[in-house]
């Protein structure tokens, strides 16, 4: 049996370790965790997901918040680590607080889910994008504002097959949850299409130094290579195959779409190939919140601001149409489509998007991307 917030009023637990407050306390009356790394790796993602839901919570906020609630955020690190992502799972729990925007990463998610879930706390992820997450689980609080690792894989897998057209692949991952996903779909994909994949390998995530790897694709005559990970490791692999002489065409996903990449890459990064949501943010459609996010010096293309703006107005439309009651908002939200900045979604029975639009970008060194397809 599941146990379940009953509808109230949430009340932020005083000195919560690991927890920042944004808003005005006095006047909110409704929190909403934002699950995020601000500290490790990969606070640029932690930050990415903060400034959408930000900008979410302040135009509701100024539009009279929830049948008259203003909201509050709660920012909750946990690092992107799967093993700090049950202790800011508890945190959220303990602080008696029903929603949460997040985690951010696959690997923290996957192992904080049955938590957030056993204990009725409705989750929507703007980020975590490993099928493992909610394949067999049958968890009925957990839901994504992102596509998963097996619809972004085929978009990877049939631009190389379509347009790349190598003769020989290497596919590379960083041994974690995420990136091993996102790399096997794009293997498989490339093996039914009769691509060759003559190298499928994990480096370890935070080495500093991928000689041997790159040696190893120097050897195998590879002229493509996939990397399933984040952007410090692709930052690398860039930065020192170009400084051994290995002129190959690098691709990965959403993971390494970071302009930090920029900083680790240097020049190597020109021409670097990542799958990202579509930039919402040129949707006319969303012009007056793309410069909200401008007026307060956001930047609503990145990889992750649209898609937390949409899992924050997610939480708010089931807040506003069931009342403050975690597990009315999961059944509403599984029931209902809502208009969001992606459009409108919707979501299956384990809480996955029905649909989600993924795009191959250029990524270029002064840190701008375009369509790697016009």
């Amino acid at each position: 049996m599941q146990t379940t917030f009953r509808a109230r009023t949430l009340i932020a637990a005083l000195g919560l370790a690991g927890a920042a407050f944004i808003g005005t306390a006095a006047q909110a009356q409704i929190k909403i965790a934002m699950v995020i790394p601000t500290t490790g790796a990969l606070t640029q993602y932690g930050d990415m997901v903060k400034e959408g839901a930000t900008t979410a919570v302040e135009m509701t906020n100024a539009a009279g918040g929830i049948n008259g609630k203003k909201i509050e955020l709660v920012a909750v690190d946990d690092a992107c680590e799967p093993k700090q992502g049950p202790v800011a799972a508890n945190r959220v729990v303990n602080s008696k607080i029903g929603y949460v925007i997040g985690p951010v990463c696959s690997g923290a998610s996957i192992a904080a889910a049955p938590i957030y879930n056993n204990e009725g706390v409705v989750v929507a992820t703007p980020s975590a994008t490993s099928p493992a997450l909610t394949d067999g689980k049958n968890f009925h609080f957990i839901f994504r504002t992102i596509g998963r690792d097996d619809q972004q894989g085929p978009s990877a897998a049939k631009f190389i097959i379509e347009h790349a057209k190598p003769k020989k692949v290497a596919v590379l991952h960083d041994k974690q949850s995420y990136g091993q996903g996102i790399a096997t779909a794009v293997r498989d994909d490339l093996k039914k299409a009769k691509v060759e994949v003559a190298l499928f390998e994990g480096i370890n995530a935070g080495d500093s130094d991928y000689s041997a790897v790159i040696t190893k694709l120097k050897s195998a005559g590879v002229d493509f290579v996939y990397f399933g990970g984040y952007h410090p490791e692709m930052g690398l692999l860039l930065r020192q195959a170009a400084e051994q002489g290995l002129k190959v065409k690098m691709m990965g996903p959403e993971g390494v779409g970071n302009p930090e990449v920029n900083a680790i890459a240097g020049p190597a990064v020109e021409g670097m190939l990542v799958t990202l949501p579509a930039d919402f943010s040129a949707n006319e459609k969303n012009a007056a919140i793309s410069k909200a996010f401008k007026d307060a010096k956001r930047n609503p293309s990145g990889a992750f601001q649209m898609t937390s703006f949409a899992a924050a107005q997610a939480i708010i439309a089931g807040i506003k149409a069931a009342g403050d009651n975690p597990a009315k908002v999961a059944d509403w939200l599984h029931a209902n489509t809502v208009d969001t900045v992606l459009g409108p979604v919707s979501w299956n029975k384990q809480g996955d998007l029905k649909s989600f639009d993924f795009q191959v970008f250029q990524w270029h060194k002064d840190g701008s991307k375009t369509p790697a397809v016009k």
